[in-house]
């Protein structure tokens, strides 16, 4: 079996998958307006999200088919066996090696990224990065990514030579407890980019504090963290485990919401803990690790693969790029499909949350501003909502929210 041949065909049918979707996320911008939507921008906000839509969807075109070319050629020619020969013939520097020449490869997609970031975003008032701040930001990302796989792949080699079969079982728990750590650890990560400030006393940290004690939770700080440093788009979020809970807000949101909209977005956000959501979205987490360590044991039980490549011997590293890269990306519509969909079911009761808390209509103005202001896509494709929206459309939101409020 000529292993080489099929992984460059999927390489190209996953390619030319994404540039369908990509064709049909264009053709969105030509979709009518649900009338509940309708009034968020108006004709001349509505022509510049248009622009705005048509530059960032070439960019990412362009950004794909770079992609793939760098992808195919690396492949087709055994760039990684060859990289991976200036280092020590041993399992980790082997594995060691293609990881970071995966990671340098990146370097192709730099100017596509610094084009989107400096010159689309800025064009259209989002950006507030700096030149520094644009090249800091990837350093750091470069050697985070870089130190997480290489420790996922050290990980690999260990139970793949101690354990042989039982790899299934063994990595997958190890994977989990790497992704709940990292999720307990976001916080500090976050404080790599990012300067958070504790929120100053008045109404709106009473407010939050008292909506939270009130359904059982303790809130160890709220936090203001520093978002227009880098754009004006607005976000917030919840982190800690359990009843214990940090709140950051964008200090983009906290300047354009009023305090009953944001406690609407965080009664929101409350209303996920309260139905354990991310505890579900934990399960679907499982058995996506599952398929992975499946995938890998597949992958190790067939050496063809790695010789069909140029290498000697098995590569630990080239083995996580094929997983990803290639196995997983066949399947991964599938499973987008499915966890998308409950994704979508745990928003709805989310927002039935905060209608419950007295913030429904609170909820449908901030919703409405922060579409605005992020630019949303107000009539996406439904073949791209259902494969790759964890939310649903805001109409399809404000439909369910104003039946909650008249019931």
């Amino acid at each position: 079996m000529n292993y080489k041949v099929i992984v460059l065909i999927i390489l190209a049918a996953t390619f030319l998958y994404k540039l369908f979707l990509e064709y049909l996320d264009v053709r969105s911008v030509k979709n009518p307006l649900p009338e509940n939507v309708s009034d968020i921008y108006d004709a001349e906000k509505y022509r510049t999200w248009r622009n705005y839509k048509g530059e960032k969807s070439r960019n990412e075109i362009i950004s794909l088919i770079t992609g793939f070319v760098v992808e195919f050629i690396v492949m087709a020619f055994n760039v990684y066996a060859c990289f991976s020969g200036l280092f020590p013939n041993v399992f980790f520097w082997g594995m060691f090696a293609v990881l970071l020449l995966n990671n340098l490869l990146d370097i192709f997609q730099l100017p596509i990224a610094y084009y989107d970031d400096m010159k689309i975003e800025a064009k259209y008032g989002f950006n507030r990065k700096t030149k520094k701040t644009f090249w800091a930001d990837r350093i750091k990302s470069f050697l985070i990514s870089l130190i997480i796989l290489t420790i996922v792949g050290a990980i690999l080699i260990f139970f793949h030579t101690k354990l042989g079969d039982w790899l299934i079982v063994a990595f997958t728990g190890v994977l989990m407890l790497i992704i709940l750590l990292i999720s307990f650890l976001y916080p500090i990560f976050s404080k790599i980019f990012n300067k958070f400030t504790p929120l100053e006393d008045g109404e709106l940290k009473e407010k939050l504090t008292a909506l939270l004690e009130k359904n059982g939770y303790k809130v160890r700080a709220i936090q203001v963290m520093d978002g227009s440093k880098r754009s004006t788009k607005m976000n917030a979020y919840f982190t800690g485990f359990g009843k214990m809970k940090t709140v950051v807000l964008y200090d983009t949101l906290k300047e354009a919401m009023t305090v009953d909209e944001i406690c609407a977005v965080f009664a929101h956000e409350m209303g996920h803990g309260l139905h354990k959501d991310t505890l579900k979205s934990s399960f679907m987490s499982f058995i996506e690790v599952a398929i992975l360590s499946f995938l890998a044991w597949f992958t190790l039980k067939t050496p063809e693969i790695f010789t069909a490549f140029g290498f000697d011997k098995i590569n630990y590293g080239f083995a996580i790029i094929l997983i990803m890269s290639v196995e997983f990306a066949l399947i991964q519509p599938l499973f987008s499909l499915v966890s998308n969909y409950f994704s979508r079911i745990h928003e709805y009761r989310a927002d039935e949350q905060a209608v419950k808390e007295g913030y429904g209509k609170a909820l449908i103005v901030a919703l409405k501003k922060l579409a605005e202001n992020n630019f949303a896509d107000l009539s996406p494709n439904p073949i791209i909502v259902k494969l790759y929206y964890s939310h649903p459309t805001l109409s399809q939101r404000f439909e369910a929210i104003e039946k909650s409020l008249n019931k």
